[in-house]
Parts: structure tokens; sequence; C-alpha cells
């Protein structure tokens, strides 16, 4: 039976590098969930793991040419190609929270330290500032950052909003931050 269900497989891979849709559903339901549920364990986030997939069934569309059957079965590759991307993303996710948690960090003023009005006018010039980049920012970013930090919307929510993948919401608001850090940064 084992035999059978690689030999499935391989045939399945066979047709998707052919771009056979079918094969591809096919695999999918096969495999979609169980996909899935390991990127879920890795992430521990609904909408991550969501993406992983997505992510792992286009990549599986696009590469299956590239599949070796003397490497691995096709369940193993597709599992390894879960993991892996599950992984890097994981890696992302901690070091854009590093970078948000230094960032805070940065921005605090001792508030001893500082008479009223002369915190108030550095708080001043940092909106100012901060302003002033977030309008330097392409538009499709921009928009993804205030409607995120100032309206306080989930990336769900923004797409949905917008009528966009969350994951191009994600990639905007990681792109405009990374924008604004490096402007601003070169301000100080």
């Amino acid at each position: 039976m084992t035999g059978q269900k690689s030999s499935d497989e391989l045939l399945l891979l066979v047709q998707i590098a052919r771009k056979d849709q079918m094969a591809l559903a096919q695999l999918y339901d096969r495999y979609g969930r169980q996909s899935y549920a390991l990127a879920y364990k890795i992430l521990g986030s609904v909408e991550e793991a969501e993406e992983v997939v997505v992510d792992v069934f286009s990549q599986i569309w696009q590469k299956a040419a590239t599949y070796d059957p003397s490497r691995s079965r096709a369940d193993t590759w597709l599992f390894m190609l879960t993991r892996s991307r599950s992984l890097d993303r994981l890696r992302v996710l901690q070091r854009t929270v590093r970078a948000a948690e230094a960032c805070l960090e940065d921005a605090k003023i001792p508030s001893s330290s500082l008479p009223e009005p002369m915190e108030d006018a550095i708080i001043e010039e940092r909106r100012e500032r901060v302003k002033a980049a977030l309008e330097k920012l392409p538009a499709e970013q921009r928009i993804a950052i205030e409607l995120a930090y100032y309206q306080g919307l989930t990336c769900a929510a923004i797409a949905t909003k917008i009528g966009i993948p969350t994951g191009t919401i994600k990639t905007r608001i990681r792109l405009g931050l990374s924008k604004l850090r490096q402007a601003l940064s070169e301000e100080i």
C-alpha cells in the first residue's frame, strides 16, 4: 500500500510539473491539513500557518519538476518544505518583534530627567519626524501602517478592508517599518 501511495504521489508531482491544477488540488486535499497542522505547531498562529501552507503549495506548483524521488518520498519532501518555511517565518517574526521592542526602548525618555515643557517639545519633535518619514513612504506601505497603528486593525482586517491578501499587508507593513526605522535613524 505504501509503495502504491508513493507512486501515486510521484505521478501527482509529475502532473503538477506539467501545470495540472487538478493534480495540485489532489495533493492539497491529501496533505493540506497535515501541512497546516505542522505549520501551526511551529508558529502558533492561524494566519501565519495559513500563509505557510499557501507558500508551500505555491512552491510545489513552481518547483515540482525539481523533486527528486531518490532523495525522499513525496510526503517527506512536502513536510520538509512546510517545516522549512515555518521556521523561516518564525525567524522573521522573532526579528520583527525584537526590532519593534528595540525601537520602543530607544524611544523611551526618562521623564524624571527632563522638565515637562522640554519633554513636550521632544515628543512634538519626534511626532513631526515620524509624520514626515511616513509621508515619504510609498502610499501602499503608509496606508497599511496607518491602519495597523493608528486604527488598531489587524493584518487580516486590513486585508479585508483593502481587498488584498493578508501576506501582502504583512509585507507592506514590514517593509514600511524598515524604511521608517532607517529614515529616523539617519536623522539622529
